[in-house]
């Protein structure tokens, strides 16, 4: 059972991810790789903070500012310079791998005896229990803040440049900015998921991120795969269910590791997963043909 629960607050610290992605993908069409690099960001720069002993609130911020500087330098590549969003993400994730390394010093970063967003308040003995309970009132604060801020003005203004660029342009609003400024939330949310699995699995570790861009595509993928299957047109539905996706997605992945399969060959067991999620709609698609 401990294992399933695991797997379950893993769902939750990838939360940020899945809602980073489901922005820049779902929302702005920009397929960014900057993620692998944000991610690992977000868990170094929790590693080096809280190692020197700095407050916690003082570590979140400065997560939240790293994510969110990584993600503008890539908008500010692909909107100024025109560089494909696909390769300005590329060039920013590669950059970051020397940018963690110099900032950690070393490949691997262990948080022994260093202070936890999850023993900050303790509301049962059980530590996997209370560490439920404080993911679930982070994703909730997140969940809120990003369905009021997409139900805002700037956040409809967002919605509208990924849908329709020229007529939102058209209509006065700046979408080089806009652009910018969603990679930037983007991926803050994703360094904020970096956050969470460091002080989580009690680490950070310079090769976190390779791969992480496959399971929260995977997430959102199973999130929007029940949005068409629920008709959900909310904002509010949307999130929820992009957040399901991301538990389903670990919990999935949790069964394959119980039922035998090689830990060694979970990378592998994820793009494939990943590949049944995006293949199955349009096999079915086609089968109705």
């Amino acid at each position: 059972m401990d294992f399933y629960l695991t797997a379950l607050l893993q769902g939750l610290c990838f939360s940020g991810i899945a809602l980073g992605i489901y922005i820049s993908m779902k929302i702005f069409n920009i397929p960014d790789i900057t993620t692998d690099g944000s991610y690992a960001l977000g868990g170094i720069v929790t590693g080096v903070t809280l190692t020197h002993a700095y407050p916690l609130y003082i570590s979140i911020v400065v997560v939240l500012l790293a994510g969110g500087l990584a993600g503008a330098i890539t908008g500010l590549i692909h909107t100024k310079l025109k560089i494909n969003a696909l390769l300005a993400g590329i060039l920013v994730m590669t950059a970051l791998y020397s940018v963690n390394l110099t900032i950690a010093g070393r490949s691997n970063l262990p948080l022994i005896g260093t202070a936890s967003i999850f023993n900050v308040l303790n509301f049962t003995a059980d530590v996997n229990v209370n560490t439920f309970i404080i993911l679930l009132v982070i994703v909730a604060v997140l969940t809120g803040f990003i369905g009021y801020l997409l139900k805002t003005d700037f956040g409809i203004a967002m919605r509208a440049t990924g849908n329709s660029e020229t007529m939102i342009r058209a209509l006065g609003v700046n979408t080089d900015r806009m652009k910018i400024i969603g990679l930037a939330l983007a991926n803050a949310l994703t360094a904020l998921s970096g956050f969470l699995i460091t002080q989580q699995q009690g680490f950070a570790d310079i090769s976190m991120g390779v791969g992480i861009v496959i399971i929260g595509l995977g997430s959102v993928i199973i999130g929007e795969t029940l949005i068409g299957w629920l008709r959900i047109t909310s904002v509010w539905g949307s999130l929820l269910l992009v957040l399901a996706g991301t538990i389903v997605f670990q919990l999935v992945l949790a069964v394959t590791l119980a039922v035998g399969v090689n830990p060694n060959l979970l990378k592998v067991v994820t793009a494939v997963l990943v590949l049944l999620i995006v293949s199955l709609p349009r096999l079915s698609f086609r089968s109705h043909d």
